[in-house]
């Protein structure tokens, strides 16, 4: 039997009076959070949720999260955590392919009214029995009149430990892909699944409960959830929590709290490389962080090699997915680590790379990644066809193209579907986007294919030019024509305030195909 709330249960034992969540200036301990999570637990059960049921949950980084997160997973149900900025129509679709009994969420502001959004979702599904408002303050009463709220539901309720008893193999967490080809698939992540990669990140960084750190990564992605809530809970350490990435608000925490670990996406380094006003104390902030881990989306050398010099601290990337729990290969502090690359496996994960045909390519060539091990997903849930091809012979294949250099370290070449064929040859837009970013004028530029009459496709690129830099398109064309195969260099260039960006901070390539 094992249930994931052990994480916080144990720590509960070990470490009750230890700070666990801290947001503004409220801090939880983990016995708080622990006796909260039961709350949550026996309220579910008083209205009828039961073990391998479904509860969907919309919040931001809030202590609020961990809180509902294990007291749905104390209640034997499985957590459906869904992103903050879904819409109605999105919302009512999630809830209804996960056949979610109950759901959380949060309020939300005017500038993002979730709360109305959530409900008005949740009332599209008929199944989806139970709505709970979080508000700010326990003694508020809903936004919503005759909906219920968090605090409304935990009233009452004993604080003591009633965990369900439940298996490793059972599901624990649905995860939402982001779905770039059709909609989004639920990945079903096992409590065992979500238990050694916690254990296994929090080896890799060394997590302990002295650390402190940052999480402005959103917990709804797999990311902040399993690298940083549950492995940070495990050692028992003390969690930061931001909502919404602002360089300036993370540099001011990293000051206040002596912030020893970070970890975000390629954007928020290069947002916070390029905070310059002067308001921090930056060489304090340098000698505290201990750790940067960076994931999500490769992150350009340049921006990695900038950072390490100006905060003398290391960037260790690594790679993974939702359906992997997430961590499937990571640069080992132990075993060295090379920059542009995603590092070896992690204990107990095969990786190989493969042609379009499921055979080994050689050593330098390029293939599609696939792994195996016990952090690999369940499968989509209700989704067998897809299970059977993306599952074949018990390979999770990852539609990611990569390269094996002769230390056994992978780089990341680009997704199978980001891929541009122009003229009948590959290019590989990441490739494209690494050379682009040593011209001195850009500072962050996105590479895709368009469609061509001649080519099938040509490569387009979106730039933002660094502040007070200038640079014409055709210059930029030009430039890059030097520094890259011919077949390769952008015929066209578009020059942009800024480019869009994902809940999570991913650049947003979709949008930009749009356009």
């Amino acid at each position: 039997m094992l249930n994931l709330s052990v994480l916080l249960e144990d720590s509960a034992r070990r470490l009750p009076s230890k700070s666990a969540f801290t947001f503004m200036d409220t801090t939880l301990n983990y016995a708080q959070v622990n006796a909260a999570a039961n709350q949550v637990a026996a309220g579910l059960r008083s209205k009828g949720i039961r073990p391998g049921d479904k509860v969907g949950l919309s919040c931001f980084n809030l202590p609020y999260f961990p809180i509902v997160y294990f007291g749905i997973l104390k209640a034997g149900a499985v957590v459906v955590p869904l992103s903050v900025l879904l819409k109605k129509d999105e919302i009512a679709y999630h809830l209804s392919d996960s056949d979610a009994k109950a759901y959380f969420c949060f309020v939300g502001s005017p500038e993002l009214p979730m709360g109305q959004m959530g409900h008005a979702g949740f009332q599209e599904v008929e199944a989806c029995e139970h709505f709970f408002m979080i508000m700010p303050k326990p003694e508020m009463p809903s936004a919503i009149e005759g909906t219920e709220t968090l605090a409304s539901l935990m009233a009452g309720q004993a604080p003591v430990n009633n965990t369900e008893q439940t298996g490793a193999d059972d599901t624990a967490v649905i995860i939402y892909t982001s779905g770039t080809t059709g909609r989004p698939k639920g990945a079903e992540l096992s409590h065992s699944n979500l238990l050694t990669n916690a254990i296994l990140s929090s080896e890799i960084i060394y997590t302990s409960q002295e650390d402190t750190q940052l999480i402005v990564l959103p917990l709804f992605h797999i990311f902040a959830m399993t690298c940083l809530m549950n492995a940070g809970v495990y050692r028992g350490a003390h969690n930061i929590l931001l909502p919404r990435f602002n360089a300036e608000d993370v540099f001011g925490l990293m000051q206040k709290h002596k912030v020893t670990v970070f970890a975000g996406v390629p954007t928020m380094y290069w947002g916070l490389l390029n905070e310059n006003s002067g308001k921090f104390d930056y060489e304090g902030i340098a000698k505290t962080l201990r750790i940067c881990v960076s994931g999500g989306s490769a992150l350009p050398v340049k921006v990695l090699h900038d950072f390490e010099k100006r905060f003398d601290v290391a960037i260790v990337e690594g790679y993974g997915m939702s359906e992997g729990s997430p961590v499937v290969t990571f640069n080992h502090l132990k075993i060295g680590r090379k920059p542009g690359s995603v590092g070896t496996p992690v204990w107990g994960v095969e990786v190989k790379l493969v042609d379009d045909n499921d055979n080994e390519v050689a050593e330098g060539e390029k293939g599609e990644l696939c792994f195996r091990g016990p952090n690999v997903m369940k499968g989509y849930y209700k989704r067998p066809e897809v299970n059977k091809k993306v599952l074949k012979g018990g390979w999770m294949h990852s539609g990611d193209v990569a390269r094996k250099d002769e230390d056994g370290f992978y780089f990341i070449v680009d997704r199978t579907k980001d891929m541009v064929i122009r003229g009948g040859l590959n290019v590989y837009p990441r490739e494209v986007e690494e050379v682009m970013m040593k011209h001195e004028a850009i500072s962050l530029v996105a590479v895709i294919g368009i469609p061509h009459d001649q080519m099938g496709e040509e490569i387009k690129a979106f730039v933002v030019l660094k502040d007070g830099a200038s640079a014409t398109p055709e210059e930029i064309i030009s430039w890059t024509k030097e520094h890259i195969a011919a077949y390769k260099y952008p015929r066209v260039v578009e020059i942009l305030d800024a480019l869009p960006l994902s809940a999570t901070g991913k650049i947003l390539k979709k949008e930009l195909r749009k356009g």
